[in-house]
């Protein structure tokens, strides 16, 4: 298999795609049992759309895994213990770190240039986070001093923040977390000031803490609060390796080795035109000792190159790394 992070044009993506399906078709048992399932000749498949995307509720009751590969590593998605929590098994450590390193890079700088803060009280309480592991990573090659996470103590990290005016920050929040951090300040009276080089990076998930509300209502809020045009966000998810980041506004773009489909909802096997509503199928070839290709329970929709999150199918399950509606 050629380097995927050495894509470069459309048709770099759709020769690599289709020999990571190949690939993983004859390596992934329960991959190859879907797509026989389906009926569908892989000799056959000459494009994206003729590719069929693995349902994300099989990382729930199937271990996806190369069957000639060993995984002593495994992300699990956030929940409650009642419910059956899908597991992405990671053969290949170091394909998951350079895709997160190049994704951060392309849309945000190099991440020895920042010092990282996390506001991530939910996925720090639990293991086997792929969250984690990320923000783990990037203050690692940071390698600031001052890097660290935040529990609820608010008090701390707005002290923090007052002392780092010349630096460059990025925090890393849920949003539950953020709002609550920006209703503790208020409650003391502080307020973020204007002279700090902060970036905020929210990951979603109000995990039913806060009211509901539509995402363009959360970034305004936290517009307002950390006193700055954009709030950036992040976009991942357990049985993913590879990030999309929007700059403000909830729209995303993906690296080069990663893509987002728009499906219809009632029928997985056709595509909405560019600017309607369906559900997201993501390639993303960073997966490729697991599936390279998920059809997901978001809502979206694509412009150009860039895509909006708009929510959860009606009736899916609700996990951890879903986002508000808007």
């Amino acid at each position: 298999m050629e380097n995927i992070f050495d894509i470069l044009t459309e048709d770099d993506f759709l020769d690599a795609s289709l020999k990571t399906f190949h690939y993983q078709y004859n390596n992934v048992e329960i991959y190859r049992k879907f797509v026989d399932y389906l009926k569908i000749n892989p000799d056959q498949v000459k494009e994206l759309s003729g590719i069929p995307f693995l349902p994300i509720e099989m990382f729930k009751n199937h271990k996806i895994l190369n069957e000639n590969a060993t995984a002593d590593l495994f992300f699990q998605s956030s929940g409650t213990t009642q419910m059956n929590l899908s597991k992405h098994f990671i053969a290949d450590t170091d394909i998951y770190e350079e895709s997160i390193y190049k994704s951060f890079e392309k849309f945000i700088g190099k991440p020895e240039d920042f010092i990282f803060l996390g506001l991530l009280p939910s996925y720090l309480e639990k293991q086997n986070s792929s969250l984690i592991y990320m923000v783990d990573y990037l203050m690692k090659k940071s390698a600031k001093p001052e890097n660290g996470y935040f529990l609820y103590n608010h008090s701390d990290l707005f002290a923090l923040l007052n002392t780092l005016k010349d630096k460059k920050v990025i925090l890393f929040g849920v949003s539950f977390a953020l709002l609550d951090f920006l209703d503790t300040l208020e409650s003391l009276n502080f307020s973020i000031s204007e002279s700090l080089n902060l970036t905020v990076i929210e990951t979603g998930g109000m995990k039913g803490r806060k009211e509901e509300m539509t995402k363009d209502e959360l970034l305004k809020i936290l517009q307002k609060g950390f006193k700055t045009d954009k709030i950036y966000s992040e976009y991942s998810m357990t049985e993913l390796l590879s990030q999309a980041y929007s700059l403000g506004e909830n729209i995303y773009q993906c690296p080069n080795w990663m893509k987002v489909m728009v499906r219809n909802v009632e029928d997985p096997f056709s595509y909405e035109k560019e600017g309607r509503t369906g559900a997201i199928n993501i390639i993303d070839l960073a997966n490729i000792h697991s599936c390279s290709f998920i059809a997901t329970q978001d809502l979206g929709k694509i412009t150009g190159d860039q895509f909006q999150v708009l929510g959860r199918i009606d009736h899916s399950d609700i996990r951890g790394c879903s986002l508000l509606v808007s």
